[in-house]
């Protein structure tokens, strides 16, 4: 089935009428009349009765008719989307963070990419690490943010954006609310909330258990908002990187003696070509300055 053939279809169900259809299709009525034959030959039945002074829908064109104007409908929006792709008036944006990065983070840049763009079509994904590296290696993401990915791959290109410490969290009636910065014995008799979902959680509760902190009667959370409601409630406190979204009334403080820091990196696919709103926002976050969000 030809898109031609659907068109000529439309025009005579419209005008009923093989002579006007193809004045209006700009074609000579033996091409009109030729192609509506091929495509009844493929759908396996007449879709007019050839009736004088006006030509007729058969039951088999009128069944027809919603499906493939429904069809034409389709295929001329996608034509005009490719174009309006090609001459940069909507942009495309396909990136794949992990649950432990706040999206905060892209805002000002893809503020910024909008005023390049008429429209701008944004599509997130969050994951695991390994999740992440999945939806890059399948073309599913042209960008991915993390910590760190858990995938070795060769094609994946790696670019370091900041280095950020880890910071507890304490809610604000808690004993140890109010102080810039807490002392490791300070943690000895509390629960803490392990953030699974963050890439680098065993990483710091090995660093906590090698400091005699006792982590293994603690809690295990799999969101952010969750394990913000927990601190609320006094139920434990926690260690969050520095960019992770904190409330003002929740206490944040650096532990004293515990080397606890991240770095969050960009990721793409060498070789693989990007829209161009894919490269601008590489570029963006490539250069920008990160140092007074990371602290």
């Amino acid at each position: 089935m030809e898109m031609h053939q659907v068109r000529y279809f439309l025009a005579v169900a419209q005008l009923l009428n093989f002579t006007r259809a193809a004045e209006e299709c700009n074609v000579t009525q033996p091409s009109l009349t030729r192609a509506i034959k091929q495509l009844e030959a493929e759908l396996g039945g007449d879709l007019f009765r050839r009736e004088r002074p006006a030509a007729q829908l058969t039951e088999l064109g009128q069944r027809m008719h919603p499906l493939l104007k429904q069809c034409y409908d389709a295929a001329a929006g996608a034509r005009s989307l490719a174009s309006s792709f090609r001459s940069g008036e909507v942009g495309a944006l396909r990136i794949a963070l992990t649950h432990s990065i706040d999206l905060a983070l892209l805002i000002p840049h893809l503020n910024e990419i909008r005023r390049q763009f008429n429209r701008l079509e944004l599509r997130f994904l969050r994951g695991t690490s390994r999740e992440v590296g999945e939806f890059l290696k399948k073309g599913e993401a042209e960008l991915g943010i993390a910590a760190e990915i858990d995938e070795a791959w060769d094609r994946l290109d790696t670019w370091p954006l900041f280095t950020e410490s880890f910071e507890l969290v304490v809610g604000d009636g808690h004993r140890l609310a109010g102080r810039s910065s807490i002392e490791l014995e300070d943690l000895r008799s509390e629960q803490l909330l392990s953030r699974t979902f963050c890439e680098h959680s065993r990483r710091i509760s090995a660093s906590l258990r090698e400091h005699g902190i006792d982590i293994e009667h603690g809690h295990e959370v799999s969101s952010e908002r969750d394990l913000i409601e927990l601190v609320e409630a006094d139920i434990g406190v926690a260690m969050v990187p520095h960019t992770s979204p904190v409330p003002e009334r929740l206490t944040r403080a650096a532990v004293t003696g515990l080397d606890a820091r991240r770095t969050v990196n960009l990721y793409g696919v060498a070789g693989r070509q990007r829209t161009a709103v894919a490269n601008a926002v590489m570029r963006m976050l490539r250069g920008a300055d990160w140092r007074e969000i990371a602290g």
